[in-house]
């Protein structure tokens, strides 16, 4: 098997593991200094952002299947070169409470290190995903504000 063929097939494991919410599967494809990144509003969703090693991404992993009763997702692209593996994957999340699902597509990118998943960097459509969350059209609440309030809002640091 060819280092592209191992990183694809090491990737598919961990992504696999993660929808059928197998923890130790999971956990057994990631390296013991693996390091996530997920750019999203860590506000919104704290059990994302920035997580170091196995301990963290198992308290993401049950912060995640507590908040969400099924999850799945679909392969849309995957890209391996040696150590380097790219997907873009539609992700599909049932809220737990009110069964409402979120239908997301996400992009991540891996490096492994001796056939582990070293790092992670994973990118949402954090408008979408936020609107989804919150149940309603940001736009629509933004363009309600006058003209000088959305400009503060678009340039706040």
């Amino acid at each position: 098997m060819t280092t592209n063929d191992h990183s694809r097939q090491q990737v598919l494991r961990f992504l696999r593991a993660i929808y059928a919410r197998d923890t130790p599967q999971a956990l057994a494809c990631i390296d013991d200094e693996y390091d996530f990144v997920a750019h999203v509003p860590v506000q919104l969703f704290p059990h994302l952002g920035r997580r170091h090693g196995k301990v963290e991404m198992a308290a993401t992993m049950r912060a995640v299947q507590k908040r969400y009763s099924a999850m799945r997702h679909e392969m849309v692209f995957m890209a391996a070169e040696a150590d380097k593996v790219a997907t873009v994957i539609r992700v599909h999340l049932q809220k737990r409470g009110s069964e409402r699902v979120l239908d997301l597509m996400v992009a991540d990118f891996y490096t492994l290190r001796n056939g582990l998943i070293a790092e992670q960097r994973q990118f949402v459509d954090s408008l979408d995903l936020v609107q989804q969350v919150l149940e309603r059209e940001v736009f629509d609440d933004i363009s309600t504000l006058p003209m000088g309030e959305q400009l503060r809002l678009a340039t706040a640091k």
